[in-house]
């Protein structure tokens, strides 16, 4: 065999193997998003307490929504009425299945510490997206007269799409490969002794 096929095997086999274990973290992390979220969730609803008490009357969550109730009124403003905007969290958290398969796959010990590195760094971001989402929802897309009541002028709309074109396009893909890159480093320097030296 010759140098150059040496470094195919185990790049080969840690894909497939990250392959294999993505099914199964996608389930877990789809059955469990209620609870393996809640850290994300609290990190709303206190972003939703401190910065948005006149817009955000309260917020519930059932399975992986959470429902932000609003101080805002569907219809003319002196209507009753209240306005909720559910935002999926699974849509901003399909990242930590992806970091669970790649460090699973890449057996780096200590195996849990890195699981919970990544976990915990995760979930910030997590809920930079479900905030994003809400606040376009409400002061973006909403119909004018709804909007209108939020008080987000033209330059805080224009913040509130790139903070939201950024936490759903860019965050939950980059993130956690840039924290498995962190922690994996002994793992990646194996790799890099194995690649073959030029003659």
């Amino acid at each position: 065999m010759t140098p150059h096929r040496l470094p195919a095997r185990p790049l080969l086999r840690f894909v497939v193997v990250t392959l294999a274990w993505l099914p199964a973290a996608f389930a877990a992390w789809y059955v469990l998003a209620p609870v393996i979220l809640l850290p994300a969730e609290l990190i709303v609803r206190g972003i939703a307490r401190a910065f948005m008490g006149e817009l955000v009357r309260g917020i519930e969550a059932h399975g992986g929504v959470v429902s932000f109730v609003t101080t805002l009124r569907p219809g003319a403003v002196d209507a009753g009425g209240e306005l909720s905007v559910d935002v999926n969290m699974l849509l901003y958290a399909f990242g930590l299945p992806l970091f669970v398969a790649l460090t699973l796959a890449a057996r780096q010990r200590p195996l849990w510490r890195t699981l919970a590195i990544g976990y915990v760094v995760l979930m910030p971001f997590i809920a930079w997206g479900v905030v994003a989402d809400f606040l376009k929802n409400v002061a973006i897309t909403a119909p004018p007269l709804v909007a209108s009541q939020t008080g987000f002028g033209p330059r805080a709309r224009d913040m509130i799409a790139f903070a939201y074109q950024f936490g759903s396009l860019i965050l939950p893909a980059v993130v956690p490969a840039v924290v498995w890159v962190l922690t994996h480093r002994a793992f990646l320097d194996r790799w890099r002794r194995l690649r073959p030296t030029a003659t």
